[in-house]
C-alpha cells in the first residue's frame, strides 16, 4: 500500500503528515527547520511515500526537494501555478499564500453544499472565503496571538514580553493577566464578529477553526464553528492527488 507525504512548511514550525490511499492520516510529526532532514528521513524510511507535497512560507524549504525527489515518483511544490480543483478569483494570486488555498479546497471537499469560510489560528489569523460555486474568494488577514502580545511589548516602554500560556481570566487583576485576556478574548470577539457577518450575508453558510492555537479558544467562541486541527495536511493531500492521480 502506497502512502502520500504532505509537507507544511510554516513561520514558526514543520509539520509532516502521512496519508494512507483512503485518506486516513495516519501519521502527524512536528519539526524545528534543524531538525526536518532527519525527521524526514526517518519518516521516508519508515512509510516509504511514492508522492509528496510541499506547501511553504519560507525559501528555506527548497533544502529538503532533492532528498524527496531522489526517494518519490513525484513531488510537487506548491506555488501559484499549481492545479487544484477549485477556481480561484483572488485579485492578487501572486501574493497568495498557498496554505490558503490548501484549506479552502479541504473546506469545500469536505462541504460542497456550503458556501465555507475558513478561519486558521496560526501567525496571522487568516479569514478564508470559497463559495459553494467552487470558488475561492479570499478573506482577511489580521494578527495572530502571539503577534498581538509581541506587539503591546514592542511598541510600549513598560509592557512586559509574556507568553499565551497562563492564567486566563476575562477580569485580568494584574499586567500580564490583562495582556492575555485582552488578546485572547479580543480575538474570541473578532472572530465572532466576522463570522456573524459572513453568515448574515451568505445562506448555506459553515464555518471551519483551524491552525496551531484552536486550544486557546475552546469554549470561547460563540459561534457555531467546527474545528478541525487537520484541514490543511488534508487539503495538501486533496491537491497532491489532483496532480500525480495516477502514481500509487
Amino acid at each position: 500500500m502506497s502512502v502520500n507525504l504532505c509537507i507544511d512548511w510554516g513561520n514558526s514550525r514543520i509539520k509532516a503528515a502521512i496519508f494512507n490511499n483512503e485518506d486516513q492520516l495516519i501519521d502527524l510529526r512536528a519539526f524545528t527547520e534543524d531538525g526536518i532532514r532527519e525527521g524526514l528521513t526517518e519518516m521516508i524510511a519508515e512509510y516509504k511515500p511514492a508522492k509528496s507535497i510541499i506547501c511553504s512560507v519560507s525559501d528555506n524549504s527548497a533544502s529538503i526537494e532533492p532528498m524527496l525527489k531522489e526517494h518519490m515518483r513525484a513531488v510537487i511544490v506548491m506555488n501559484n501555478n499549481t492545479p487544484v480543483p477549485i477556481m480561484n478569483a483572488y485579485s492578487s494570486p501572486g501574493t497568495l499564500g498557498a496554505d490558503r488555498v490548501a484549506l479552502a479546497v479541504a473546506a469545500y471537499m469536505a462541504n460542497p453544499g456550503n458556501n465555507n469560510l475558513v478561519v486558521c489560528l496560526g501567525t496571522c489569523i487568516t479569514y478564508n472565503f470559497i463559495q459553494k460555486n467552487k470558488t475561492f474568494r479570499g478573506g482577511a488577514i489580521s494578527p495572530g496571538l502571539r503577534m498581538r502580545l509581541q506587539a503591546m511589548h514592542h511598541f510600549t516602554n513598560k509592557l512586559p514580553d509574556i507568553k499565551p500560556e497562563g492564567e486566563l481570566l476575562l477580569l485580568g487583576y494584574d499586567t500580564e493577566t490583562c495582556m492575555r485576556s485582552g488578546t485572547v478574548f479580543g480575538m474570541a470577539a473578532e472572530i465572532d464578529g466576522i463570522v456573524s457577518e459572513f453568515a448574515a450575508q451568505y445562506s448555506d453558510f459553515n464555518a471551519v477553526l483551524t491552525g496551531g492555537d484552536v486550544p486557546f479558544f475552546e469554549g470561547k467562541l460563540k459561534s457555531k464553528i467546527f474545528a478541525d486541527p487537520n484541514l490543511l495536511m488534508k487539503g495538501l493531500n486533496i491537491i497532491l492527488k489532483h496532480n500525480a492521480p495516477h502514481i500509487r
